[in-house]
Protein backbone atom coordinates (compact mmCIF):
# COMPACT_ATOMS: atom_id res chain seq x y z
CA UNK A 1 0.00 0.00 0.00
CA UNK A 2 1.22 3.86 -1.06
CA UNK A 3 0.14 6.87 0.80
CA UNK A 4 -1.35 9.78 -1.36
CA UNK A 5 1.42 12.26 -1.32
CA UNK A 6 -0.33 14.41 -3.05
CA UNK A 7 -2.69 15.05 0.11
CA UNK A 8 0.42 16.08 1.94
CA UNK A 9 -0.76 13.58 4.71
CA UNK A 10 2.35 12.08 5.03
CA UNK A 11 2.18 11.25 9.31
CA UNK A 12 -0.01 8.34 11.09
CA UNK A 13 -1.90 10.24 14.26
CA UNK A 14 -0.26 7.90 16.67
CA UNK A 15 -1.10 10.00 19.55
CA UNK A 16 -4.18 11.95 20.51
CA UNK A 17 -4.23 15.48 22.02
CA UNK A 18 -5.34 14.00 25.32
CA UNK A 19 -2.73 11.47 25.78
CA UNK A 20 0.15 14.39 24.55
CA UNK A 21 -1.09 17.03 26.87
CA UNK A 22 -1.42 13.50 30.29
CA UNK A 23 1.98 13.10 29.03
CA UNK A 24 3.63 16.66 29.27
CA UNK A 25 1.81 16.69 32.29
CA UNK A 26 3.82 13.54 33.22
CA UNK A 27 7.19 15.28 32.15
CA UNK A 28 6.41 18.62 34.23
CA UNK A 29 5.47 16.74 37.46
CA UNK A 30 8.04 14.23 37.15
CA UNK A 31 10.73 16.45 36.64
CA UNK A 32 9.60 19.02 39.84
CA UNK A 33 9.16 15.96 41.79
CA UNK A 34 12.60 14.59 40.97
CA UNK A 35 14.48 17.78 41.74
CA UNK A 36 12.91 19.06 44.46
CA UNK A 37 12.22 15.61 46.29
CA UNK A 38 16.43 14.77 45.47
CA UNK A 39 16.85 18.01 46.76
CA UNK A 40 15.59 17.44 50.36
CA UNK A 41 16.91 13.78 49.84
CA UNK A 42 20.50 15.25 49.67
CA UNK A 43 19.71 18.67 51.29
CA UNK A 44 23.12 18.53 52.96
CA UNK A 45 25.42 17.85 49.82
CA UNK A 46 27.08 19.35 47.09
CA UNK A 47 25.45 20.93 44.73
CA UNK A 48 22.06 19.77 46.18
CA UNK A 49 22.33 22.06 49.12
CA UNK A 50 23.46 24.97 47.33
CA UNK A 51 20.00 24.38 45.09
CA UNK A 52 18.64 23.84 48.18
CA UNK A 53 19.50 27.19 49.87
CA UNK A 54 18.81 29.38 46.62
CA UNK A 55 15.46 28.28 46.48
CA UNK A 56 14.77 28.93 49.65
CA UNK A 57 14.99 25.94 52.03
CA UNK A 58 12.35 23.33 52.83
CA UNK A 59 9.13 26.10 52.78
CA UNK A 60 9.64 26.61 49.28
CA UNK A 61 11.16 23.19 48.02
CA UNK A 62 8.06 21.39 49.87
CA UNK A 63 5.83 23.90 48.01
CA UNK A 64 6.79 22.95 44.55
CA UNK A 65 6.66 19.10 45.92
CA UNK A 66 3.44 19.20 46.89
CA UNK A 67 2.43 21.10 43.44
CA UNK A 68 4.07 18.36 41.55
CA UNK A 69 2.07 15.64 43.10
CA UNK A 70 -1.53 17.41 42.94
CA UNK A 71 -0.53 17.54 39.08
CA UNK A 72 0.65 13.69 39.52
CA UNK A 73 -2.87 12.87 40.96
CA UNK A 74 -4.43 15.08 38.42
CA UNK A 75 -2.95 12.69 35.42
CA UNK A 76 -3.83 9.81 37.00
CA UNK A 77 -7.45 10.54 37.38
CA UNK A 78 -7.69 12.21 33.76
CA UNK A 79 -6.12 8.68 32.77
CA UNK A 80 -8.36 6.07 34.44
CA UNK A 81 -11.24 8.39 33.74
CA UNK A 82 -10.42 8.52 29.65
CA UNK A 83 -10.23 4.06 30.34
CA UNK A 84 -13.54 3.86 31.96
CA UNK A 85 -14.92 6.33 29.30
CA UNK A 86 -14.05 4.24 26.51
CA UNK A 87 -15.11 1.15 28.39
CA UNK A 88 -18.31 2.57 28.74
CA UNK A 89 -18.09 3.81 24.35
CA UNK A 90 -16.96 0.49 23.36
CA UNK A 91 -19.55 -1.65 25.63
CA UNK A 92 -17.16 -3.95 26.62
CA UNK A 93 -16.02 -5.03 30.08
CA UNK A 94 -12.89 -3.70 31.59
CA UNK A 95 -10.63 -6.67 31.39
CA UNK A 96 -11.23 -6.89 27.51
CA UNK A 97 -9.11 -3.29 27.71
CA UNK A 98 -6.69 -5.21 28.58
CA UNK A 99 -6.19 -7.41 26.25
CA UNK A 100 -5.73 -8.00 22.70
CA UNK A 101 -3.11 -6.92 19.95
CA UNK A 102 -2.88 -3.45 21.17
CA UNK A 103 -3.32 -3.60 25.05
CA UNK A 104 -0.76 -2.17 26.84
CA UNK A 105 -0.68 -5.42 29.01
CA UNK A 106 2.62 -7.58 29.06
CA UNK A 107 1.62 -11.00 27.36
CA UNK A 108 4.24 -13.93 25.86
CA UNK A 109 4.86 -12.22 22.91
CA UNK A 110 6.88 -9.30 24.77
CA UNK A 111 8.83 -11.96 26.27
CA UNK A 112 9.59 -13.34 22.80
CA UNK A 113 10.30 -9.72 21.64
CA UNK A 114 12.60 -9.45 24.45
CA UNK A 115 14.82 -12.12 23.99
CA UNK A 116 15.10 -10.92 20.15
CA UNK A 117 15.86 -7.18 20.89
CA UNK A 118 18.61 -8.60 23.25
CA UNK A 119 20.11 -11.45 19.92
CA UNK A 120 19.44 -8.39 17.81
CA UNK A 121 21.68 -5.56 20.23
CA UNK A 122 24.72 -8.54 20.08
CA UNK A 123 24.02 -8.99 16.46
CA UNK A 124 23.03 -12.69 16.64
CA UNK A 125 19.76 -12.22 15.27
CA UNK A 126 17.42 -10.01 13.36
CA UNK A 127 15.44 -6.73 14.76
CA UNK A 128 12.08 -7.81 16.00
CA UNK A 129 8.63 -6.82 13.80
CA UNK A 130 7.23 -4.68 16.76
CA UNK A 131 3.82 -3.54 17.02
CA UNK A 132 1.77 -0.96 18.88
CA UNK A 133 3.36 -1.14 21.84
CA UNK A 134 7.29 -2.45 22.85
CA UNK A 135 8.20 -4.47 25.97
CA UNK A 136 9.58 -1.16 27.16
CA UNK A 137 6.79 1.02 26.52
CA UNK A 138 4.36 -1.44 28.53
CA UNK A 139 7.23 -1.94 31.16
CA UNK A 140 7.14 1.93 31.83
CA UNK A 141 3.36 2.07 31.32
CA UNK A 142 3.14 -0.13 34.52
CA UNK A 143 5.71 1.53 36.28
CA UNK A 144 3.97 4.83 36.25
CA UNK A 145 0.92 2.94 38.28
CA UNK A 146 2.88 1.32 40.74
CA UNK A 147 4.87 4.40 41.22
CA UNK A 148 1.73 6.58 41.80
CA UNK A 149 0.38 3.85 44.16
CA UNK A 150 3.44 3.17 46.26
CA UNK A 151 5.02 6.73 46.05
CA UNK A 152 1.84 8.40 46.27
CA UNK A 153 0.43 6.70 49.00
CA UNK A 154 3.42 7.00 50.72
CA UNK A 155 3.58 10.62 50.21
CA UNK A 156 0.50 11.09 51.36
CA UNK A 157 1.08 9.54 54.54
CA UNK A 158 3.74 12.44 55.06
CA UNK A 159 1.69 14.97 53.78
CA UNK A 160 -1.10 14.62 56.25
CA UNK A 161 0.72 12.54 59.15
CA UNK A 162 -1.68 13.98 61.69
CA UNK A 163 -5.49 12.76 59.90
CA UNK A 164 -4.37 9.58 58.95
CA UNK A 165 -3.05 8.80 62.47
CA UNK A 166 -6.26 10.06 63.92
CA UNK A 167 -7.78 7.46 61.75
CA UNK A 168 -6.29 4.57 63.57
CA UNK A 169 -2.92 4.76 61.56
CA UNK A 170 0.52 3.42 63.50
CA UNK A 171 2.55 6.47 64.24
CA UNK A 172 5.40 3.58 63.30
CA UNK A 173 4.29 3.76 59.58
CA UNK A 174 5.29 7.29 59.08
CA UNK A 175 8.64 6.41 59.84
CA UNK A 176 8.34 3.37 57.51
CA UNK A 177 6.86 5.35 54.90
CA UNK A 178 9.44 8.19 54.62
CA UNK A 179 12.24 5.46 53.95
CA UNK A 180 10.02 3.91 51.49
CA UNK A 181 9.03 7.07 50.10
CA UNK A 182 12.10 8.59 49.54
CA UNK A 183 14.30 5.41 48.54
CA UNK A 184 11.26 4.48 46.25
CA UNK A 185 11.17 8.28 44.33
CA UNK A 186 15.40 7.29 43.90
CA UNK A 187 14.70 4.50 42.42
CA UNK A 188 12.31 6.10 39.86
CA UNK A 189 14.23 8.85 39.03
CA UNK A 190 17.61 6.57 38.49
CA UNK A 191 15.48 4.63 35.68
CA UNK A 192 13.51 7.37 34.34
CA UNK A 193 17.13 9.26 33.73
CA UNK A 194 18.92 5.88 32.59
CA UNK A 195 16.60 3.19 30.81
CA UNK A 196 13.83 5.72 29.86
CA UNK A 197 16.05 8.03 28.40
CA UNK A 198 17.66 5.77 26.10
CA UNK A 199 15.08 4.69 24.68
CA UNK A 200 13.52 8.03 23.87
CA UNK A 201 16.65 9.80 23.17
CA UNK A 202 19.83 8.04 23.02
CA UNK A 203 18.67 4.79 20.86
CA UNK A 204 20.56 5.18 17.45
CA UNK A 205 17.44 4.99 15.75
CA UNK A 206 15.79 7.69 17.59
CA UNK A 207 18.67 10.06 18.80
CA UNK A 208 18.98 12.43 19.40
CA UNK A 209 15.19 12.79 20.38
CA UNK A 210 11.67 11.24 19.88
CA UNK A 211 9.43 14.10 19.17
CA UNK A 212 6.33 11.72 18.38
CA UNK A 213 4.66 12.23 21.78
CA UNK A 214 4.45 16.16 21.58
CA UNK A 215 3.63 16.36 17.77
CA UNK A 216 1.20 12.94 18.08
CA UNK A 217 2.33 12.21 14.68
CA UNK A 218 4.91 9.97 12.86
CA UNK A 219 5.81 9.55 9.13
CA UNK A 220 4.13 6.08 7.75
CA UNK A 221 8.06 5.41 6.62
CA UNK A 222 9.03 5.70 9.79
CA UNK A 223 5.80 3.81 11.43
CA UNK A 224 6.85 1.07 8.48
CA UNK A 225 10.25 0.78 9.32
CA UNK A 226 9.76 1.24 13.18
CA UNK A 227 6.55 -0.88 13.95
CA UNK A 228 6.41 -2.78 10.46
CA UNK A 229 3.87 -5.72 12.84
CA UNK A 230 1.07 -2.07 13.76
CA UNK A 231 1.48 -0.96 10.04
CA UNK A 232 0.57 -4.39 8.45
CA UNK A 233 -2.44 -4.48 10.70
CA UNK A 234 -3.17 -0.99 10.01
CA UNK A 235 -3.15 -1.44 6.57
CA UNK A 236 -4.65 -4.82 6.78
CA UNK A 237 -7.89 -3.27 8.52
CA UNK A 238 -8.34 -0.18 6.31
CA UNK A 239 -7.02 2.08 9.06
CA UNK A 240 -4.23 3.87 8.25
CA UNK A 241 -5.60 6.41 5.58
CA UNK A 242 -7.95 7.09 7.67
CA UNK A 243 -5.42 8.64 10.41
CA UNK A 244 -3.30 10.23 8.33
CA UNK A 245 -2.69 13.75 8.29
CA UNK A 246 -0.13 16.66 7.19
CA UNK A 247 3.54 16.92 9.06
CA UNK A 248 3.72 18.82 11.97
CA UNK A 249 4.77 22.00 11.53
CA UNK A 250 9.19 23.13 11.31
CA UNK A 251 7.79 25.59 14.71
CA UNK A 252 6.29 22.88 16.10
CA UNK A 253 8.73 20.36 15.85
CA UNK A 254 11.32 22.61 17.13
CA UNK A 255 9.69 23.70 19.96
CA UNK A 256 9.00 20.29 21.26
CA UNK A 257 12.82 19.78 20.75
CA UNK A 258 13.60 22.90 22.89
CA UNK A 259 11.50 22.07 25.49
CA UNK A 260 12.54 18.07 25.03
CA UNK A 261 16.44 19.31 25.63
CA UNK A 262 15.65 21.26 28.79
CA UNK A 263 14.15 18.20 30.31
CA UNK A 264 17.02 15.79 29.02
CA UNK A 265 19.71 18.09 30.46
CA UNK A 266 17.72 18.59 33.33
CA UNK A 267 17.83 15.06 33.86
CA UNK A 268 21.64 14.36 32.82
CA UNK A 269 22.49 16.83 35.66
CA UNK A 270 20.42 15.13 38.32
CA UNK A 271 21.45 11.80 37.46
CA UNK A 272 25.11 12.60 37.61
CA UNK A 273 24.54 14.38 40.50
CA UNK A 274 22.62 11.86 42.53
CA UNK A 275 25.43 9.12 41.51
CA UNK A 276 28.42 11.77 42.53
CA UNK A 277 26.14 12.28 45.82
CA UNK A 278 26.05 8.64 47.13
CA UNK A 279 29.76 7.43 45.91
CA UNK A 280 31.46 10.58 47.58
CA UNK A 281 29.12 12.03 49.85
CA UNK A 282 26.25 10.06 51.06
CA UNK A 283 26.78 8.52 54.55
Amino acid sequence: MTTNNNSGKTHYRRFDTFSSFLHLLVIISFLLLALTGMMIKFAGMGIFQVLFELMGGYPVTGLIHRFAAIITFTYFGLHIYSLLKKKKSRGIKFRDLLRGENSLMPNRRDWSEFVQTTKWFLGLGPRPAYGKWTYWEKFDYLAVFWGVAIIGATGLLLWFPEFFTGLGVPGKLINIATIIHSDEALLATGFIFTVHFFNTHFRPDKFPMDTVIFTGRVSVEELKKDRPREYEQLVREGKLEENLEEAPSKQFVKAARIFGFIALALGLFLIVSIIYSMIFLYQ
